[in-house]
């Protein structure tokens, strides 16, 4: 019997000067774990004249985790923060009560041709912690738990699964795991996992009792124990999720919080610019005319 509860496909959404791929929110499935969003970026190729430049926006009430596949991104934030992530690292960023941001092509890349393909997600902060202070941890490629196991390559990207810890410092039980193949391979997970779960096919397909999904689907597993695939070959994916929060989180924009009039509150905070600023940045992402909650 299958483990699959519901099929998510990739949706095309628009972040500025960007064309992302959205996979979550989703309208029957809001998160998975802790993980609210996650837009997969690319694989964009760049010409010489055209450059990331998402300009100086605000976050509150979440962590977010930049993990490139290709390409590079300077991340500049209102903590006096610099620094270039690169592929297989990972940007972790906890905006707590209000971190401000930018996300733009290396200077040395900007008159070149380039590629950029990698995912930004978003983890919802569980209620005690929505407001704490910001904070910033760079991690690099060599630091990021790896393993081979049946010809099968893992890596922890965060959090805590199969008896080993990423250095990402997270706030609550999760993990995201990538799993990548060279020929077909059958996964058995077993009790590896817990919470929610879900399975984003990067490149590739699986196989699940005896039906085949393809590339830029994210399925969604009905019990974490059960969780167990064909992966054919050449296939990459991720498993994500974990503890669920108990209070519902609710997302405007870049805003996510359990309680609407903190998100109404920053709202009226970065409409007045009044949150920090970026040292060296002056261009601002003005609030979204947008009506309701994700």
């Amino acid at each position: 019997m299958s483990n699959i509860q519901l099929i998510i496909e990739e949706r095309a959404a628009d972040i500025g000067n960007f064309l992302v791929g959205r996979l979550l929110p989703f309208k029957e499935k809001r998160a998975v774990g802790p993980f609210v969003f996650i837009d997969h970026m690319g694989p964009a190729k760049l010409k010489e004249y055209q450059n990331l430049d998402v300009a100086p926006h605000p976050h509150i009430g979440l962590s977010t985790l930049t993990y490139l596949f290709e390409g590079a991104i300077m991340h500049r934030d209102s903590l006096g923060t610099e620094v270039e992530i690169q592929p297989g690292a990972v940007n972790w960023m906890t905006a707590g009560k209000g971190v401000v941001h930018s996300e733009r092509t290396p200077e040395y890349l900007r008159t070149t041709d380039k590629i950029l393909h990698g995912l930004q997600i978003w983890v919802a902060l569980p209620k005690h912690l929505e407001n704490c202070e910001p904070s910033f941890t760079h991690i690099e490629a060599k630091e990021i738990p790896q393993w081979v196991q049946n010809e099968v390559n893992f890596k922890l990207i965060a959090g805590k699964a199969f008896g080993k810890k990423s250095p990402v410092p997270v706030h609550s039980p999760l993990y995201l795991i990538e799993i990548k193949n060279s020929k077909s391979t059958t996964i058995n997970i077993g009790s590896a996992l817990y919470g929610e779960v879900a399975l984003y096919i990067l490149e590739g397909s699986i196989i699940d009792d005896g039906n085949r999904y393809d590339a830029k689907q994210i399925l969604i597993a009905k019990e974490s124990s059960l969780c167990a695939f064909e992966m054919t070959e050449n296939t990459t994916v991720y498993l994500f999720g974990g503890e669920a929060f108990p209070e519902e989180h609710f997302i405007f924009w870049n805003f996510v919080h359990t309680d609407k009039n903190v998100i109404e509150q920053a709202k009226e905070d970065w409409k007045a610019q009044r949150f920090p600023k970026v040292p060296n940045e002056t261009e601002w992402v003005p609030l979204p005319e947008i009506k309701g909650f994700k």
